[in-house]
Order: structure tokens, then C-alpha cells, then sequence
């Protein structure tokens, strides 16, 4: 007799065809003999159920095979008996056919036709939903240990037929012009020489001025100068000669539209200070996604209420006193929306990575993490005191080739195994609008046995039919993911972030994580208005604006996009994504650019070294779902205008079907 598991019985070695088919359909997930550990503590790796890039079908825990057909599978039988009980079942469901075919007959004879939907009725469902609330277990101290499907959702009105589907990963970015790039050389080691000659004039008492004179070893202290040299000479000669694109302050909410409030300064080398002048401008630069951060959000009212409830601050960590009723709401509603066992929320977007990767991996363990990662990704990375290896963006070979050279080496000096290998990357990469290979690398780190850690950040929200991120747009079973990360600071019009993941690896960062012991957990009003955007897009509102939110912003970046293209400009990024760059390449672009865009009513966000490459200054427009075709048309109607007379149309223009 074989041993009995959830997933069907093994007998003599080989798998009944019960269990084959269990296993193939949407059974509860079976464990592996395998298991691996993180931390400590030991998670057992289950096998993915089938998964579509628009539904996802989970299995509950309590789900279990009919009694009869498991005691009928396990009963020990002769192979006399096995022959005779086949041809009695096979004998049944002919009979059954029959009588079927009898009745249809019989149907059609008098008229009498099945509905479309008595058919749809007698047929189970692609996709299964709770319609009960799970019942939380002793050992969740009130969270809900049962995996909830997802509500109904109403039908989509946009049609991805418009659209290119996406853009191959391995297709490289536009080539810079030989003379651009030339000449964007020149423009920067002429700055540099000019600004070397303005600190030289300054030892001698010439050109001085408070902001422009060098930090120096002064002898009234005799300490060393607090900042290195060349940022020093990079913040006073370069940045504050555009210091005016960046820094703007505004006066409203940040919706489709807002009030910039303008500054001037003295003469150079001064502050920018407000000269009490505002502008109503069209905002192209916040990360209003789904536009819940504009003034009339569905979310106010809720938001309102927790303020007079909470108050503004719980004034205390998470541990301690730091925790309402809502924050336990919305950590449900997290891992529910996700697809995973446990959810955690952080009182910052950046302290999430920065405080939660060290939780995950530490000293012997290896972090592999893309080129293109985030700053608090990187930040993250150095903390834990793991090695980090570092893959080219996007590119799989690399990465499968890291993995390989540092499996086959391992640890240095010691070459003793691994204790741990995670790998980090992002949903949409936020300073190149790209979207990441994911089927391929869940792949990959299936094969290796690595760790994948994924950031959706600019993704979640803003991603597939139903906003649940790259997992869904990618057709990957969100369990197939290790731990899945994103802030609340996009697409949800709040502050603070997450980490959702297995149950055992959530108990284990909320004791160990900095961000949870340390942190202040987030405003109560915060966590309420990502616990109504939450309830807005799963459509438990029973309204469609949910449903309107998610079409229109896919529908706006997918025009925006479109439309930018055909214009002539260099730009990055792929279908679908709410990010869309342009590049400008050349550093004097990067100012008169922005400028002209304000002078047009447009506010816009100019990116240049060091966030980008020295060559590779773009604008970053951010699509939201709240802009409406005609604030759309206009917008690209005054881009196309500052484009001609900033010469950025860098390419032939095209024409998208």
C-alpha cells in the first residue's frame, strides 16, 4: 500500500490516475519532499496550480478528495477484481450516455431547447470564489489562515487588441546619435572645466559667493571638509545651474491637475525661495496611477471617518501599541489580493526594502540583483551583509550565468555552499518603464533553487486586468514567487509599503525586521484609504469605478505611449506601463526641457545624472488613470512643440497598427 498525500495516492511507486489527475487540476497543493529554510524557519515549496495572465484559481486548505474514491483507491485489490469493477464503472457510464442522449432526443422532438445559461449553470466555473468569510484559526491571533479567492469582477471595456502586447525584453534601447552623444560629452567636461576655473578664481577672493566657494580645512576647527569633494563640485557647479526643474513645490493634491507654486531666486549662487506666484498645470509627474490621490477620491469620506476615530498618528511601533484594528485589515486584505498566506505593512516605501531584505538574507547567503534596482534595493542589499552579484537588467543569460559561477564557486574563501541565494528584481523597472521577464526567471530560480524576491512598487495597482501586478500580466502563479513586495505610495494614493509571503516568513520579519520593531507604523487615515482602494478595485464597493480606474489607465499609457512614438522621440519602456520615458541625452535638454513644458502648462519630471547614466538624461512622464483623452491630446500637442524646439525627435517617425 502507497502513502496517502492531498494530492492523490502512490501505490508500488507509480501514481494512480486519481492522483495524476488531481494533481494536474486545481487539488490543493501538495508538499514536495523537498523543504527549504530561510531564517530558521522551514517553508516547504508547493507545486504552482494552473494559472492564466487574467485568472487565478486557488485551491482551500480544507479542500479534500470524496471519501468514497480515496477509501476506493487505497482498499488493496487483486488484479481479477480491478477488471471486474473497471468494466462495472465503464458499463455505468454508458448507461448514463445514454439516457442523456435519450432525453436530448426527446427535448428536441418537442420543442424544448437547454438555455445558454441552464448549460453555463450545470458547468463549474474557470474561476472559483468565496462567498463566506474564512474563519480565522487560534494560531492567527485573529488573521485568516484560509485563502480567499477573489470577488467577481465586472467585464472589461478595454480592448488590448490597439496595443502591442509588449516588448521583447532582449530588444535594446535606442542608440544614441553619434553626434549627441559627442556633443554630450563636450557639454559636460565643459562644465567641469568651467566650474574647476570658478574654484580656482575663489581661493584668490574672485567670484565668491556663499553657495559657490568650495568646502575647505579650515584652521580656526582643523576638521576635514563633511562631504567628498566631487560632490561637493558636482552639487555647486552642475546641479545648481538646474537646481529650478527639481524641488517644485505644489499647493494641491497631486491630481490629473494641480497648483504649482513658482520660486525665483536673487542672483545665482542664492536659495530659490516662493515668490507667492501659483500656476494651474497638468500634472505628468506624481505616481497618482488609478487617481486616488485627487481631491474627490471615493476613498475621502472613509478616510475622514478613521482620522476622527484614530486620530493622525498611533505614536508607537508595531510592536508595541502601534497596531489598530485597520492595520490587521488591511495585512488580510494584502495577502488575499496577492495570493499569499501572510501579509505585512511598513510605515515607509523605501524603509520596506531597506529594513526588510536584512530580515531575509544575511552573512553566507548571496544576493543576485538586477542592474537597473532601486536605491532602497540596494540599500537593502549592503545592510544584510550578504555577497551581492549584480546581472545585467533584464537579461536572463546573465542572470542564469551569475547563477551558475556562483553555485559552482561558492562562498569565498570558504567555497562552502550557499546558505541562501536570493534573487531581487521589480515589476516595472521605475527609471526605465520596462517590465520584467518574470515566467522566464521563476524558471530560472526553480531550476537553481534560489529565492526570488519581487518589487512591485510601480506595478501593483497598475498592472494586469485586475491590478494584482506583474504576476497576473505575466501568467505566474503568485505562490511561484518567494516573497512579493510594494508599496502603497502609487497606485493607492498613500504612504508605507508591504512584504506578503508565506506565514512562517511573516512571523519571522515581524520580530526581526527593523521597519516593524523600530518603525512607526502607518497613519491610521493612510491605512484606511489603501483599505478603500483595496475594496474599490476588488469591486466590493458595488460600483465600476474600479473597473474604470484599471481601464482607463491602461488605455491612457498605452495612447500616451503610442502617440509619442509616432512623433519621432526615443522612447523606453514597455506596452501597458504607466511609466514612459523620453530621452534627452544632452545635460543643457535636461532644464530647458522642463522649463518649457512649465511655461506650457505641463509639470513634468527631468531625470539626469546620478540617477541616470551620464549620457542618458530623459524625461519620466507618469500616466494616470485620472487624465482624460482631451488633457491627453493637449498635453502631446504642447510636447510635440517643445520637442521640435528642444530637437529631442530623434527618430524616424513611425506608425503603430
Amino acid at each position: 500500500m502507497g502513502a496517502e498525500s492531498k494530492s492523490g495516492v502512490v501505490r508500488n511507486g507509480k501514481r494512480s490516475k486519481k492522483a495524476t489527475a488531481a494533481a494536474n487540476g486545481a487539488a490543493p497543493a501538495r508538499a514536495t519532499p523537498a523543504s527549504t529554510v530561510m531564517n530558521g524557519h522551514t517553508k516547504k515549496s508547493t507545486a504552482p496550480t494552473p494559472s492564466t495572465a487574467n485568472e487565478y484559481k486557488w485551491a482551500s486548505e480544507d479542500d479534500e478528495h470524496d471519501g468514497n474514491d480515496v477509501a476506493e483507491d487505497i482498499a488493496p485489490q487483486d488484479g481479477g477484481e480491478k477488471k471486474k469493477k473497471k468494466k462495472k464503472r465503464n458499463k455505468k457510464k454508458a448507461k448514463v450516455v445514454e439516457e442523456e442522449t435519450a432525453e436530448d432526443s426527446e427535448q428536441e422532438a418537442d420543442g424544448e431547447v437547454p438555455s445558454a445559461d441552464e448549460d453555463e449553470a450545470d458547468e463549474p466555473s474557470p474561476v472559483s470564489y468565496s462567498t463566506s468569510a474564512p474563519q480565522p484559526s487560534s494560531r492567527s491571533h485573529g488573521r485568516s489562515n484560509k485563502r480567499v479567492a477573489h470577488s467577481t469582477h465586472p467585464a472589461s471595456t478595454y480592448d488590448p487588441s490597439r496595443y502591442p502586447r509588449a516588448i521583447p525584453a532582449s530588444t535594446p534601447h535606442p542608440r544614441v546619435p553619434f553626434w549627441t552623444a559627442l556633443s554630450t560629452y563636450f557639454a559636460y567636461g565643459l562644465l567641469i572645466a568651467i566650474g574647476h576655473c570658478r574654484d580656482f578664481l575663489n581661493k584668490i577672493g574672485l567670484m565668491r559667493t556663499p553657495r559657490s566657494s568650495p568646502q575647505k580645512r579650515t584652521t580656526k576647527t582643523g576638521m576635514a571638509p563633511l562631504v567628498s569633494d566631487f560632490e561637493d563640485f558636482y552639487t555647486r557647479r552642475l546641479y545648481h545651474r538646474i537646481e529650478s526643474a527639481w524641488n517644485r513645490p505644489i499647493g494641491s493634491c497631486p491630481a490629473s491637475t494641480m497648483t504649482l507654486l513658482h520660486r525665483s531666486r536673487a542672483r545665482y549662487g542664492e536659495s530659490l525661495e516662493l515668490n507667492g506666484r501659483s500656476e494651474n498645470v497638468i500634472n505628468l509627474g506624481s505616481y497618482n496611477y488609478l487617481g486616488f490621490g485627487d481631491p474627490n477620491s471615493p476613498t475621502k469620506q472613509a478616510v475622514i471617518q478613521a482620522l476622527e476615530q484614530f486620530g493622525v498618528s498611533t505614536s508607537s511601533s508595531r510592536i508595541h501599541l502601534g497596531t489598530t484594528r485597520l492595520h490587521a485589515e488591511l495585512e488580510d486584505l494584502c495577502a488575499e489580493f496577492l495570493g499569499k498566506e501572510a501579509a505585512m505593512i511598513f510605515g515607509m516605501g523605501f524603509g520596506t526594502n531597506s529594513t526588510g531584505i536584512p530580515g531575509l538574507v544575511g552573512k553566507g547567503g548571496l544576493i543576485i540583483s538586477d542592474s537597473m534596482n532601486h536605491s532602497s534595493i540596494a540599500c537593502g542589499a549592503r545592510s544584510s551583509g550578504a555577497t551581492i552579484r549584480v546581472f545585467k537588467h533584464n537579461d536572463v543569460q546573465s542572470l542564469e550565468a551569475v547563477l551558475r559561477h556562483a553555485i559552482i564557486s561558492g562562498q569565498p574563501k570558504s567555497h562552502r555552499p550557499w546558505k541562501k541565494i536570493l534573487i531581487l528584481i521589480e515589476g516595472i523597472y521605475s527609471m526605465e518603464g520596462e517590465i520584467c521577464p518574470l515566467p522566464q526567471i521563476v524558471a530560472l530560480k526553480k531550476k537553481y533553487g534560489a529565492y526570488l524576491f519581487v518589487d512591485e512598487a510601480h506595478s501593483i495597482g497598475a498592472l494586469g486586468p485586475n491590478g494584482r501586478g506583474v504576476c497576473e500580466w505575466s501568467g505566474v502563479d503568485p505562490r511561484d514567487v518567494d516573497v512579493l513586495m510594494g508599496t502603497f505610495t502609487k497606485s493607492f494614493g498613500a504612504v508605507g509599503g508591504y512584504i506578503a509571503a508565506d506565514r512562517d516568513v511573516i512571523e519571522y520579519l515581524r520580530a526581526n525586521s527593523a521597519g516593524s520593531v523600530y518603525s512607526a507604523s502607518i497613519s491610521p487615515p493612510a491605512v484606511q484609504q489603501v483599505i478603500s482602494a483595496f475594496n474599490i478595485i476588488m469591486h466590493r464597493d458595488g460600483t465600476r469605478i474600479g473597473r474604470t480606474k484599471l481601464d482607463s489607465l491602461r488605455e491612457n499609457s498605452n495612447y500616451f505611449r503610442k502617440r509619442l512614438m509616432e512623433m519621432g522621440c526615443h522612447i523606453l519602456g514597455d506596452w501597458d506601463s504607466p511609466i514612459v520615458l523620453l530621452m534627452l541625452y544632452h545635460p543643457a535638454k535636461i532644464a530647458a526641457f522642463s522649463e518649457e513644458c512649465l511655461k506650457r502648462g505641463l509639470a513634468v519630471v527631468v531625470v539626469g545624472f546620478p540617477a541616470t547614466p551620464l549620457l542618458l538624461a530623459r524625461v519620466r512622464f507618469c500616466i494616470s488613470a485620472g487624465h482624460t483623452r482631451e488633457q491627453l491630446d493637449w498635453t502631446l500637442r504642447q510636447i510635440e512643440d517643445v520637442a521640435d524646439e528642444m530637437g529631442v525627435k530623434y527618430a524616424k517617425p513611425q506608425r503603430i497598427k
